[in-house]
């Protein structure tokens, strides 16, 4: 299994906060279906103010750079993507139209066994 990390921020505002936090509670069918159908098994974002930091772990073939679009493949879940955009800012960093930035693994107790 691989893991990636990713991170953003919310636009700095409690309602709008408050309505992704409502989104992510009835997530669409279809975003699900399409999370599941390129190889993620586990998906998990982590609130702390406005900033996210999503934890994917993956089957050990599974390719960030083609298959985290793949999801978007269904017009609903591209839908969702598109009303997810309007709760995000983009990291000062980002390149333009980036949102969700691959996070740098800096620490992995792992390595001393």
């Amino acid at each position: 299994m691989k893991t990636f990390v990713y991170t953003l921020d919310l636009k700095d505002d409690p309602d709008l906060i408050a309505k992704y936090k409502e989104y992510h509670r009835a997530v669409w069918p279809e975003v699900i279906e399409g999370i599941r159908k390129n190889g993620l098994i586990h998906d998990r974002i982590y609130l702390l103010g406005n900033r996210l930091v999503m934890i994917l772990e993956t089957e050990d073939t599974f390719d960030p750079d083609h298959d985290l679009s793949g999801y978007t493949d269904k017009p609903r879940a591209k839908e969702w993507d598109v009303l997810m955009n309007t709760f995000q800012q983009p990291l000062p960093w980002a390149k333009p139209g980036e949102y969700w930035l691959r996070m740098e693994l800096a620490f992995d107790l792992d390595q001393y066994k």
